[in-house]
């Protein structure tokens, strides 16, 4: 579980290429403190195991499901990437509850910079947009947002001086892809409205 507030802004040092998988090196100073094999970073808004440190390097195995479902595929040495370890018990839950469970990939259509703060509009991949409301919470690239607009078939964030800084939102241009993850909350509600009936017991 995260919280989608990035701990830091790091780089992939390489991507080895396997069969069906990928192995991803990232260096992460803040993130690999105290970090040991097993554990759980979140790169990009995707949860992925640790399965290697060096220094401040850490490695991690990505599947195809997941290469398939996220836009780490397309990740390569030199590319800045959003990191955050995953939550303790007894942190402040800063952003909101985050699963690093990808539900899309989705697409910049547009940003506009005002003076304060600056407005992306993204489009929502199909099956997705009964998940968002307005002034709603939204993952992008791992980063907790509000829903600040919302259309069909689009949605808007507002990005912050610290977002712009300490992510990788603050360097998105239209047309470039990132992670999407739903308010978990919305999706367990959904299930359970559309469950049948329990059948009476006699």
């Amino acid at each position: 579980m995260f919280t989608g507030i990035v701990e830091e802004l790091g780089e992939v040092v390489s991507v080895e290429h396997l069969a069906e998988a990928a192995r991803l090196t990232v260096r992460g100073p803040r993130v690999t403190a105290g970090v040991a094999h097993g554990d759980s970073i979140a790169v990009n808004g995707v949860c992925l195991t640790v399965t290697a440190v060096a220094g401040a390097t850490f490695t991690a195995d990505v599947m195809a499901e997941t290469l398939s479902r996220s836009a780490l595929g397309a990740l390569e040495p030199g590319s800045p990437v959003n990191l955050e370890r995953s939550l303790r018990v007894g942190d402040r839950l800063g952003g909101h509850m985050v699963q690093g469970h990808v539900d899309g990939v989705a697409r910049v259509l547009s940003r506009v910079t005002g003076e304060h703060w600056d407005v992306v509009r993204i489009a929502m991949p199909p099956g997705l947009s009964r998940y968002l409301v307005e002034k709603g919470s939204v993952t992008v690239d791992g980063v907790s947002l509000t829903v600040s607009a919302l259309g069909e078939p689009w949605f808007e964030v507002s990005l912050i001086p610290t977002t712009l800084a300490v992510t990788t939102l603050g360097r998105v241009r239209p047309g470039d892809s990132v992670n999407l993850e739903v308010d978990v909350i919305g999706k367990y509600v959904e299930r359970m409205l559309r469950a049948e009936p329990e059948m009476a017991r006699p």
